[in-house]
């Protein structure tokens, strides 16, 4: 079943916080870890046995690391690290990619292998990252191992971040599980950041959504130059809004419940160069990568060569995290060869550019990367980076690009303002002018929008959801 729908989670989210604070504090862990079950199982009630299969794997192999470590056995300690990442590796393959490699094979051979039809859990790229994690920071001495397997189910499972990210790492809120403060102050916080990314969501990405829809939908003889650049605009803007509205929402449900999330976004479309850029697009995955791969492979520590081979490694495995298709896969390699490109030639040329001409050199390259990232059909996006590049034989505009232009331009240019931090310094101002009423009225105003919209919409897609 698709999780498409927040509907539910408006359903939801009220009973959920009655019943966590209800109950006493030393229950409200137990409270959480059910909540987050009922959650995941409205969407995938077929996998929970699976997430509770790799809640339990990591809980068991996290004793054994630190239990072997402690004792001087660092094989065996070694060991339990390694299964854990066999296990909860395999179970993402498995899932994953199964139908990807059949697909392959049958394709290089020209065999016809059936396809097993596997249905993807939903969330499960994010979760299992996260509890590998946690027997990876015991072993390494980064985190104590959590006693309770309640506790670690409610970390395990929790449900603001469970589906989409960001990916919280066990060591970030282990303090937190054991003692947290809940007050009015933090939760009203809360309340004002989910709205945030509510209103991302679904006021912006929907919206910029539904127009790449409707351009890709049409064919090419009724396709110009202008139009593609649009269409693969608004993608890139629906992703970005899509993606960073669900982790503020994230962060927002996390801090009304007493947790503090880490930022998974830092207006991205902001950055001066492809380095930057991935300094500030989803910043937990970067992170995981950095310290449980780049890192332990060497990282730039052993040689210009060994860095390249790191630098590519990271980000082949960075597109194929995303989707069980070649053309993940490429997008990783795209931006893996322009990091290196700028690490090693083109990073003291950028910088004697003036601000605004590195801002479009890193626009373009990301914008050029989403049409790889959009289309699995790797002859579409072929077709489709040509067309932008003038190359297609298509004419500069039509009629209908101009139709779609002024009829969205509104649209687009509130897109292109709130990828900035501009808006909200502007909103940040005018409610310090008005107090707490400015808060409550802020969050009101995006609150009763966003439902609105979702009682009647029929478009509302959770884009990363897939992966």
């Amino acid at each position: 079943m698709v999780f498409s729908s927040l509907l539910f989670l408006f359903r939801f989210l009220p009973v959920m916080l009655i019943a966590y604070f209800a109950a006493p504090k030393r229950f409200r862990n137990g409270v959480l870890f059910i909540g987050s079950l009922i959650f995941y199982g409205w969407g995938e009630p077929v996998y929970i046995s699976l997430l509770l299969f790799s809640t339990l794997v990591d809980y068991i192999h996290g004793w054994l690391a630190w239990k072997y470590k402690k004792q001087g056995k660092l094989t065996i300690a070694k060991l339990a690290v390694a299964s854990s990442a066999v296990i909860n590796l395999g179970l993402l393959g498995v899932f994953k990619y199964t139908d990807f490699l059949i697909g392959s094979v049958n394709q290089i051979f020209g065999t016809a292998f059936p396809l097993v039809g596997l249905a993807l859990p939903i969330g499960i790229s994010f979760y299992t990252f996260q509890t590998m994690s946690y027997t990876i920071d015991v072993y390494r001495g980064e985190a104590e191992p959590q006693k309770n397997i309640i506790d670690f189910g409610a970390y395990v499972a929790m449900f603001p971040q469970l589906i989409a990210g960001p990916i919280v790492r066990y060591q970030t809120v282990a303090d937190e599980l054991r003692d947290r403060t809940e007050d009015f102050s933090q939760f009203a916080y809360g309340i004002r950041y989910f709205c945030i990314g509510l209103g991302k969501k679904v006021l912006i990405a929907n919206n910029i959504g539904a127009l790449w829809t409707e351009i890709s939908a049409i064919p090419v003889d009724g396709r110009s130059v202008v139009m593609t650049w649009m269409g693969i605009l608004a993608f890139g803007m629906q992703i970005y809004f899509d993606f960073s509205g669900y982790s503020d929402m994230a962060v927002g449900l996390g801090a009304m419940l007493g947790f503090h999330f880490p930022e998974n976004f830092h207006y991205p479309y902001m950055a001066k160069n492809i380095t930057d850029f991935w300094r500030r697009w989803h910043i937990s995955l970067g992170t995981w990568f950095k310290e449980y791969v780049y890192i332990p492979l060497g990282g730039n520590r052993k040689g210009q060569a060994k860095q390249v081979r790191n630098i590519m490694i990271v980000w082949l495995l960075t597109g194929f995290w995303h989707g069980a298709s070649w053309n993940y896969v490429i997008w990783g390699v795209y931006f893996g060869i322009l990091l290196l490109l700028e690490k090693m030639v083109l990073h003291k040329y950028l910088k004697k550019l003036p601000s605004a001409l590195q801002s479009v050199y890193s626009l373009i390259l990301v914008f050029l990367g989403w049409v790889l990232f959009a289309h699995e059909d790797m002859t579409a996006g072929v077709l489709w980076l040509r067309e932008m590049l003038g190359l297609g034989g298509l004419s500069f505009g039509n009629g209908r690009t101009w139709y779609l232009l002024l009829t969205n331009l509104p649209l687009i240019g509130i897109a292109a303002a709130a990828s900035t931090p501009y808006p909200a310094k502007w909103v940040k101002g005018i409610r310090e002018k008005l107090g707490a009423a400015g808060d409550i009225l802020f969050a009101l105003v995006i609150l009763l929008l966003s439902v609105a919209y979702l009682v009647d919409a029929s478009y509302n897609p959770f884009l990363y959801f897939r992966f």
